[in-house]
């Protein structure tokens, strides 16, 4: 009987039983209720005291326990990853599906963006054709605050301060995380750390200069003033395209991190280091998406 433990002959890696999709998928339902528990909360003033304890408004236990668990996992999950990396299971054939699989990622995240960009101009473009929809109850102060866009009230930023200053920082970025990869490609591992730890501080950068004009945002009262009361969905479509965008450049930035710090422990060779190629493909993906940020949201219909 032949043995059925034995190495396989093929090119193609069967990966052993894991318990992070698991895991990953419970914590990430943990996460997203608890988001609605803190913003909107699940239970009533007449819960008890355990359920009020846990899902009242503002509560954010379940959110950062949900948050704790996805970390964990993502942790757990791609260090397995990279254990059959090093243990030579990614093949060739292994190597294209991979490729493929991040291919597809980026493609499903254009889609994503390409909801909040399909909602922007739907407004931006056929703002005027609402204001003449004929009334409802409660709906002739929106639609005449839809008349304009922007609506009448909101103060948009202007596009040649803080935008423009994210905008060159993400392009610097782009040309460095490059560099960095054809450093690695002819190795010069020195260049290439170089170039990933510029890349992940303009990253850094990028977000903290986010963070400050959202603060100026919310601070001055921009986009929610009394007389921008009925004209909300401006500020929330800016904040959902704009603030996904920021989320992905922080996700990229981590993934950069941990690229940098798996070169500086020497794991990537010019012959093997994919985890660097997709970081640097997200990368751009990032940079291209921002360009369009930047060219619509700010500055043709800001």
């Amino acid at each position: 009987m032949a043995d059925a433990h034995a190495a396989p002959h093929h090119d193609y890696h069967l990966v052993n039983p894991s318990p992070w999709p698991l895991i990953a998928s419970i914590a990430t339902t943990l996460m997203f209720v608890g988001a609605v528990v803190w913003m909107k909360g699940l239970v009533g003033p007449d819960a008890g005291p355990i359920a009020t304890a846990l899902l009242a408004k503002g509560d954010k236990v379940l959110f950062f326990a949900g948050l704790a668990g996805v970390l964990f996992s993502a942790v757990g999950w791609w260090a397995d990853v990279i254990k059959e990396s090093k243990a030579g299971d990614h093949t060739p054939v292994v190597s294209i599906g991979l490729r493929y699989g991040m291919i597809m990622f980026i493609a499903s995240e254009v889609m994503f963006f390409a909801a909040f960009f399909w909602m922007f101009f739907e407004m931006a473009v056929f703002n005027e054709a609402r204001a003449h929809i004929p009334e409802v109850s409660g709906w002739a102060e929106t639609a005449a605050a839809w008349s304009t866009w922007p609506p009448k009230g909101v103060e948009t930023l202007d596009a040649w301060h803080l935008p423009l200053l994210n905008t060159v920082i993400l392009l610097l970025s782009g040309t460095t995380v490059t560099w960095a990869h054809h450093a690695l490609q002819v190795g010069d591992r020195k260049a290439a750390r170089t170039g990933l730890i510029i890349t992940v501080l303009l990253g850094a950068l990028f977000t903290g200069v986010q963070v400050y004009e959202y603060y100026h945002i919310l601070h001055e009262h921009l986009f929610f003033n009394e007389e921008a009361a009925n004209s909300g969905l401006y500020g929330s479509i800016f904040f959902m395209a704009t603030g996904f965008h920021g989320f992905h450049v922080l996700l990229g930035t981590i993934f950069l991190l941990v690229c940098l710090l798996r070169l500086m422990a020497g794991q990537m060779t010019p012959q093997k280091h994919f985890g660097f190629e997709a970081a640097a493909w997200y990368w751009h993906f990032v940079d291209v998406v921002w360009l369009f940020l930047f060219a619509f949201v700010y500055v043709t219909f800001g």
